[in-house]
């Protein structure tokens, strides 16, 4: 014997060949794997519902800050210019964002990309219906105050669930939410 606890045959003998990998385990354990490849980093999911700059929900309104506004083909003064709103205190649906610009849309859903700047948080409502009754409380029943045109825009005092209250050029009043475009049907605003 030699000192390293091997017989003479076994030190002649060449190496035993490697087998399947199930040799170089222990019995049920699975062979060693390569380590995965790191993963790219995945970009957080974002909620369509809220705007990627402001945080704030979308869609929401707003309404037109100046008495003229340009609505572009897209977010930056190289695109082209689609629309060009001209009612101050109009309000506008914002449906995107991007950067300094907001995807806005009126009534007739004509719209395009506008600056920030030109949009203001105060809310405003425009008249949809014929002929829309003011009345001095949220019900039908109260007295009719004023009433407004189509086309009409008012400033938004606040809204409960099926009526907003309106301040206009010639008075305020309670108007039913149907009568409106600028107030989603379940919108409340104190």
């Amino acid at each position: 014997m030699l000192g390293l606890g091997l017989s003479a045959a076994a030190q002649d003998s060449p190496p035993p060949e490697a087998g399947p990998a199930s040799d170089f385990s222990t019995e049920g354990e699975e062979p060693p794997q390569p380590a995965p490849e790191a993963a790219e980093p995945e970009e957080p999911v974002r909620d369509p519902n809220i705007g990627s700059v402001t945080t704030l929900p979308l869609p929401r309104y707003v309404s037109l800050k100046t008495s003229e506004g340009n609505a572009r083909r897209g977010p930056g003064l190289s695109h082209r210019i689609d629309w060009v709103f001209k009612r101050a205190g109009m309000p506008l649906r914002v449906t995107a964002e991007y950067e300094n610009w907001r995807r806005v849309q009126d009534a007739e859903g004509a719209g395009g990309w506008v600056h920030y700047t030109l949009l203001s948080g105060v809310r405003s409502a425009l008249v949809v219906a014929q002929m829309a009754d003011l009345h001095s409380d949220p019900e039908s029943s109260s007295p009719v105050v004023l009433h407004a045109e189509q086309g009409v825009i008012a400033r938004i005092a606040e809204c409960s669930k099926d009526w907003c209250r309106l301040n206009t050029e010639a008075g305020r009043g309670w108007v039913t939410k149907n009568a409106l475009w600028g107030v989603d049907p379940e919108e409340v605003i104190d």
